[in-house]
């Protein structure tokens, strides 16, 4: 059995409860993976509900729990375009379907492969050059250029930014970057990968080969560098049989990757950025695993493992090949290395490797050096597993947000009545049909998105009972009461809201004085993926409840923003009704390309809640609670950071100070409105109107 000395011990022990703390350790890591699966899986069945025939995947250190708040990675996302069937035996040709034939012979670089379209009427090739998108070769075949998928991808990412196969949608400072790949799906093993499954080895096991063949594989748009054939070359993914992989390595082994992801971080990137990447440390990582006895990946070994990769890095950079895992003849390193670069990267990996240890204390990242010199100290050092647990349940939160207003609320934003109830009960009745047949985290995200779908139909269903009759129909309210219980705030105050409408005060105030006890200011976030808006750091109650939870946590811990269609306008006070006609003409042209929300009326929990309470205490002629009201939607106003509607919510507080005959300080709120938001603000209306009706009062 593999022993290291004892200094060596004493280090790894000490740098493993480092990385613990800092959140690389079983817990955080299972809850990383949880939110990722979620989300991908979300991301594809509201796919589903529009009848999209596509996949989303999320991959990389993200969905791994292969990170850190200090390396702060991008999310990366596969988009797997299951219309098209991509066959490497002619025996896999469908009728109709759009089918490929992959072709991996010789005259194509190791790990990627030409396409050749087939007929869908018979299993044929094409051998006419219908665009410009194909290449008849020397030996007459024609072959799928892989600008194919970069042309019809570009006009959808406009703005995007492409980096090899992905497009990035580039956030605002403050905002992580979103890689997405679109990539054709092959439902067989590629073939050069076929001789990887019969290697004899401890690791991967039979097991897990066998669960990796049945992954199949992916092909994006990008050639091999340097190659002759560049713009005809489809590399080969085997992202799935690698996430597998990785979701079977040990907390020693993944802590050892990210360890080799900070010294590129803080020794390598700042002055060779685009040399060593992290795909290659987790492909060195993963020879090494094959390579070395299950006994040697422990806590206390730790130092020795980093070494043992860095080792291996080395002599990668030394021959200039990187092997991949799966498929060994494809060299990572091929073209990433310059001659003036080699040299000086590895002195910085054996000055890293010689150090024993020492090294490492010079890593910033998540003060990692610092933490591990007081650790040596026998010194305590913070814990971040609760902030990391929030920012996981705010994330999850937001994407939710997101996924209904991009997914659904947008779609319908103009829409009838008859048009918002049949698409939203399409979508609800969907949702329940694929929860039937599914389970886990499929389930899970199925209950998610058909609550929120159930009370919106509800609502816009209650706002019709208005119109005709002033009264709602308990089929209404059936489908209200679905998703009442969603976060803390967003449906009980629509419910609120509407019972306000028909003058049913005494019960509005009934569900008001509930949401305020359950409104625990030092615990809930509101949440709003309206518009992109830095947020100030989480409340501490917040992320102690998160951590202990997963998502369930969002119900009790979370303020959605409450918003209305314009099917819903009935069940929406007149102040706030301005808001679904904030553009001026000359304002839409201010419009951003996710502006659709500006079609709604949309206000955080917070402020409308005690904007709720002064409209009905008013109309009880409770004087005391309704200046009480008022008094907390100021206090709200100036010192919530995280209201993402804050000019909407000034918007509503000048009403009140009209209500109150107070115009001068209605007006004051409008500008400090404006201030917020320059364009498509209804605080322009407000103005106008308020000033002709004080010089009409002259």
């Amino acid at each position: 059995m593999f022993q290291a000395p004892e200094y060596t011990r004493a280090v790894s022990l000490r740098l493993s409860e480092v990385l613990a703390d800092i959140g690389v350790d079983e817990r955080i890591v299972l809850k990383r993976r949880r939110v990722y699966l979620l989300r991908e899986t979300m991301y594809t069945i509201t796919g589903k509900l529009q009848d999209v025939s596509g996949s989303y995947y999320t991959l990389g250190s993200q969905s791994e729990g292969s990170t850190t708040l200090g390396l702060d990675s991008d999310s990366d996302q596969l988009y797997s375009l299951n219309f098209i069937n991509l066959i490497q035996d002619w025996a896999d040709w469908e009728p109709g379907m759009m089918n490929k034939l992959m072709i991996q012979d010789e005259t194509v670089s190791p790990g990627y492969c030409l396409l050749q379209p087939l007929r869908d009427d018979a299993p044929l090739p094409f051998n006419d050059v219908r665009n410009d998108d194909v290449w008849k070769d020397r030996t007459g075949r024609i072959l799928e250029k892989n600008t194919l998928i970069s042309s019809v991808v570009a006009e959808v990412y406009e703005g995007g930014v492409r980096h090899g196969p992905a497009y990035t949608k580039e956030g605002k400072p403050g905002f992580k970057d979103t890689d997405t790949v679109h990539a054709l799906p092959c439902k067989s093993w590629p073939q050069q990968a076929r001789q990887w499954l019969d290697q004899q080895g401890q690791w991967p096991s039979d097991d897990m080969k066998r669960y990796c063949s049945n992954t199949g594989c992916f092909v994006v748009g990008v050639g091999g560098k340097g190659s002759e054939n560049e713009e005809l070359e489809w590399r080969i993914s085997t992202s799935l049989a690698e996430r597998c992989l990785m979701f079977n390595l040990n907390i020693t082994q993944l802590r050892c990757y990210v360890l080799m992801k900070m010294i590129l971080k803080n020794f390598i990137k700042p002055s060779f950025e685009n040399t060593i990447s992290s795909y290659m440390c987790k492909t060195v990582l993963f020879h090494c695993i094959a390579n070395t006895h299950s006994n040697i990946w422990r806590e206390e070994n730790l130092l020795v493992c980093l070494s043992l990769c860095l080792f291996v890095l080395n002599n990668c950079l030394l021959n200039e090949n990187c092997p991949h895992f799966i498929i060994p003849g494809n060299n990572l390193m091929k073209g990433h290395i310059s001659h003036e670069s080699k040299p000086y990267i590895i002195e910085i990996l054996q000055y890293i490797i010689n150090s024993e240890g020492k090294a490492l204390q010079g890593i910033l990242c998540d003060d990692l050096g610092a933490r591990l010199q007081l650790k040596l100290s026998n010194l305590v050092t913070s814990i971040k597993s609760d902030i990391i647990s929030g920012k996981l349940v705010r994330d999850t939160a937001t994407f939710i947000d997101n996924t209904i207003l991009m997914n659904c609320l947008t779609l319908i934003r103009n829409s009838s009545y008859e048009e918002a109830i049949q698409t939203l009960l399409k979508y609800s009745l969907k949702l329940v049909s694929i929860s039937k047949n599914c389970q886990g985290l499929d389930k899970k995200a199925c209950g998610l998105l058909a609550t929120r779908f159930c009370t919106t139909l509800g609502f816009v269903l209650a706002s019709l009972n208005i119109c005709w009759h002033n009264v709602i129909r308990a089929e209404s309210l059936t489908w209200i009461s679905l998703g009442l219980n969603t976060d803390v705030s967003s449906g009980k105050l629509k419910l609120a809201s509407m019972l306000y409408c028909i003058g049913d005060t005494q019960r509005a105030e009934t569900v008001l004085r509930d949401i305020e006890g359950s409104y625990d200011l030092n615990i809930v976030e509101p949440i709003c993926k309206c518009h992109d808006f830095i947020g100030q750091r989480l409340r501490k109650g917040f992320c102690a409840t998160a951590d202990n939870h997963n998502e369930e946590a969002i119900q009790y811990t979370t303020a959605f923003c409450v918003r209305f269609l314009l099917c819903e306008i009935n069940c929406v006070p007149h102040e706030l009704r301005y808001e679904m006609f904030r553009s001026t003409e000359e304002d839409l042209a201010f419009r951003g390309r996710y502006d659709e929300w500006m079609d709604l009326a949309v206000i955080d929990s917070l402020p409308y809640l005690y904007f709720l309470q002064y409209k009905t205490y008013n109309n009880l002629g409770r004087h005391d609670d309704k200046q009480r009201a008022l008094s907390n939607l100021m206090r709200t106003i100036d010192r919530e950071p995280n209201l993402g509607h804050r000019e909407t919510a000034l918007n509503l507080l000048g009403q009140c100070m009209e209500q109150d005959d107070r115009a001068v300080d209605a007006l004051h709120c409008y500008l400090l409105s404006l201030n917020q938001r320059g364009r498509n603000n209804a605080a322009k209306l407000h103005i106008c109107r308020l000033l002709s009706s004080m010089a009409n009062a002259n």
